[in-house]
């Protein structure tokens, strides 16, 4: 899993690229909470582009993410997800706390 962070604004903009299991999840989990609290972001946007795989531990990432930006008054987003992990994100119901977005550029009018 590669995971790579920039700072738009007020939001966290995390590319992920490889797949996304119960073997990576933990170093992403770590990684995304480390860099949201150091650079102090509001929102958090997940770039899917370079997904190829997610199971049900990807949703719980999500989930977990999800629940701390909101305490902080901010909102989680996806983008660029590929038909086959949008299937497994639309079954799992995670979009009523997500939102998705065609593009990052979509997502930011959105955000503004």
């Amino acid at each position: 899993m590669n995971i790579e962070f920039c700072m738009q604004d007020t939001t966290l903009i995390v590319t992920l690229a490889g797949e996304i299991d119960h073997h990576t999840s933990v170093e992403i989990r770590e990684s995304v909470d480390r860099e949201y609290h150091k650079r102090r972001a509001r929102n958090i946007l997940f770039d899917f582009e370079r997904v190829v795989f997610m199971d049900s531990s990807g949703i719980g990432l999500l989930m977990g993410r999800y629940r701390t930006v909101s305490i902080c008054g901010g909102y989680v987003g996806l983008y660029n997800v590929s038909s086959k992990v949008d299937r497994i994100l639309s079954i799992s119901g995670i979009y009523k706390l997500t939102r998705l977005y065609e593009s990052r550029e979509q997502a930011f009018k959105c955000l503004a």
